[in-house]
């Protein structure tokens, strides 16, 4: 341990991160990124995540702007923990940075622990400082872990909130005289947000269903319950309380994974009831009282949508998250859809809906407010998405916010949202197989999922004739399912149509059972997804393995599904095993030429989808000599 200047001895300090070193240290331009942790229910001085201060290189970032964006996104439970500076020496700096943005955030000092740190561009070296507490001199962090399995220190004993509420507020204006119309708004919020603690609230608090028919715990709480909920203490845990109130493990089953996909998120649903006869001990009727109004007035009807997420121990008494997360998490989100809304009052209302996502790379939810009144390819969308990005320091050519990205939880058994894709078809079936058989080789695969489409499919029998039009099928839904389209994947019909509108096909192809090559299919992207294509053309089986380091190339920078055609065959291929050195490689092909059941286990001992070598052990060739190929390579739109 290292002596301080009066000679005493502090003890080590450990920073815990659970973030990839690339998200503070990358890109190495001058920068600042906020560290989120979540001081209550991690262990103290655990960064989990870490957001780009925007615009990067302000040498005085905006912190109230800063506040009120990140207060958008930040999930109740997660709070700021500190800043690093990227090209700066001055970790203290950081430090402070960080106390002054959170104090804008939740009006108040933070009195956890904060970190400072500092990158140094050349090296990428990072220098930590901590302080434990406000007031508390920053001293040199002398031990940083960063976490091999991150997402199991933030799930295994945490879990999810969630609370929706659809609100319509009476806003009435006097004909004559607009001009307190924000000032009677803001009122009218205000008010809304006080009332979430009445006596006549109920929480409906209701566990997750895992599987169809299976029974979940559910209780209901009143306005008074949370008036008497335990003392809390820092860290989450509670001094003293009853041992029958209800944590929030209760909801969970004792065998617990929780979901955190796209496609299934688990949560503790939370739904508000009013019971206005709650603690009556008289018989009451519906009553109507009349209130002349002083002038002529107009009514309008403010719609809110409320969708919010809290993030707690699963040892946290339920009662205390709902008071201490929700409550100021609904009133959160009130106030930043009463700024958006407050300068369009007279003329058309903003359509408000929050959505949830945890996008690849992140660990913890964000949530984000969207103005549905715009399409999501409307410049207004795309460049309050393009900031997001940059934000959460997510790529710039893959759509991972929109609003087909966001998270879907499933409530009382049954998904609250459809399928996504609209799909039952095998997905990645590549991930089941075996190894390719290349010593010391890099493996390249696609970026993404894909559906499995093959001979048969949907009822039509293309038996040796329909490879083109199965690989194509294949590739479209890569782009589907990566949303970067929401239309549907083309039939053999509709292809054959794209095909004669463009004017490559005359209209008696329609309904043949003509073969289609890659120049085809790449005229169908460009119509239907406007996307560009890249051909490679080589005049024997024998060459590919020639082209290798160029598609491994491909796959690392573009990473679609790549068509090969050759004579009378097509394949999909997913990906590419190359030894540089040796000039090793193997093609992973997924086949459309299979005629059987969706049965993976079949389908992969069968080798339909599996590594192909040019030569295989047995001299044989997968690849023909006597045949040309071309190889199609679709490009990823550069779109966000």
């Amino acid at each position: 341990m290292e002596a301080t200047a009066g000679g005493s001895r502090r003890r080590p300090t450990l920073l815990r991160l659970l973030c990839p070193k690339k998200s503070l240290v990358s890109p190495p331009t001058p920068s600042l990124r906020w560290l989120l942790g979540s001081p209550r229910f991690l262990p103290p001085l655990t960064v989990a995540a870490a957001l780009r201060s925007l615009p990067d290189g302000a040498s005085s970032p905006d912190l109230q702007r800063e506040a009120e964006e990140i207060r958008g996104l930040l999930v109740r439970g997660f709070d700021i923990v500190g800043a690093v500076h990227v090209g700066s020496a001055d970790a203290g700096g950081a430090l402070e940075l960080a106390r002054a943005v959170r104090e804008r955030l939740y009006g108040e000092r933070a009195s956890h622990g904060m970190v400072g740190g500092c990158v140094e561009l050349g090296t990428g070296e990072i220098r930590f400082v901590v302080s434990e507490g406000d007031g508390v001199e920053a001293v040199e962090v002398t031990e940083v872990v960063w976490e091999d399995d991150p997402g199991r220190l933030l799930w295994e004993k945490g879990c999810l909130l969630r609370c929706e509420l659809l609100l319509k507020l009476p806003l009435y204006v006097p004909s004559d005289d607009t001009s307190g119309i924000e000032a009677r708004f803001y009122s009218l919020i205000e008010s809304t947000a006080s009332k979430l603690r009445d006596p006549h609230v109920s929480y409906l608090i209701e566990g997750p269903r895992t599987t169809p028919g299976e029974s979940h715990y559910s209780i209901i709480l009143h306005g008074n319950d949370l008036n008497s909920v335990p003392h809390l203490s820092r860290n989450g845990s509670t001094e003293e309380y009853d041992a029958n109130i209800v944590s929030c493990s209760k909801f969970f089953p004792a065998k617990r994974s929780l979901s955190l996909t796209r496609e299934n998120a688990d949560a503790i649903q939370i739904t508000i009831l009013s019971n206005q006869s709650f603690n009556s001990s008289k018989a009451s009727t519906p009553a109507v009282e009349y209130f002349p109004a002083p002038a002529l007035a107009s009514l309008r009807a403010i719609n809110l949508k409320l969708d919010i997420l809290c993030y707690t121990s699963v040892d946290f008494p339920v009662a205390a998250a709902v008071s201490e997360l929700i409550i100021p998490g609904l009133a959160d989100q009130l106030s930043i859809m009463k700024k958006a809304i407050v300068s369009e009052l007279t003329t058309q209302q903003p359509q408000l809906s929050p959505y949830h996502f945890v996008p690849p790379g992140l660990l913890i939810p964000v949530t984000t407010i969207y103005d549905t009144r715009y399409g999501e390819i409307e410049e207004k969308q795309s460049e309050l998405r393009r900031n997001l990005h940059l934000r959460l320091q997510l790529p710039l050519d893959r759509p991972l916010l929109r609003i087909s990205n966001a998270l879907n939880f499933s409530i009382g058994g049954t998904d609250k949202k459809a399928s996504k894709s609209g799909s039952s078809l095998l997905r990645d079936v590549h991930r089941e197989i075996p190894s390719s058989g290349v010593s010391g080789g890099i493996i390249s695969l696609i970026d993404g999922s894909y559906e499995y489409y093959h001979y048969l499919h949907d009822g039509i029998d293309d038996n040796g004739w329909g490879c083109a039009y199965r690989s194509l099928q294949t590739i479209m839904s890569w782009y589907r399912l990566q949303q970067y389209s929401s239309i549907n994947v083309p039939s053999h019909r509709e292809i054959q149509q794209v095909l004669v509108e463009i004017g490559d096909k005359d209209p008696s192809f329609i309904g043949s059972r003509e073969w289609i090559g890659a120049i085809e299919l790449s005229f169908v992207l460009d119509k239907l997804l406007g996307v560009s294509c890249k051909v490679i053309n080589v005049r024997s089986g024998d060459e590919l393995p020639e082209k290798c380091r160029e598609l491994a190339i491909h796959f690392e920078t573009q990473g679609t599904p790549v068509m090969i055609g050759g004579g009378v065959l097509a394949y999909t291929l997913l990906g590419v095993d190359y030894n540089e050195a040796s000039g090793d490689c193997a093609f992973l092909i997924l086949d459309p030429h299979y005629t059987g059941a969706d049965d993976l286990k079949k389908i992969v001992n069968g080798g339909w989808c599996g590594w192909k070598k040019s030569i295989d052990s047995k001299g044989r060739s997968f690849f023909l000599k006597d045949k040309f190929y071309n190889l199609l390579l679709p490009q990823r739109p550069n779109m966000v």
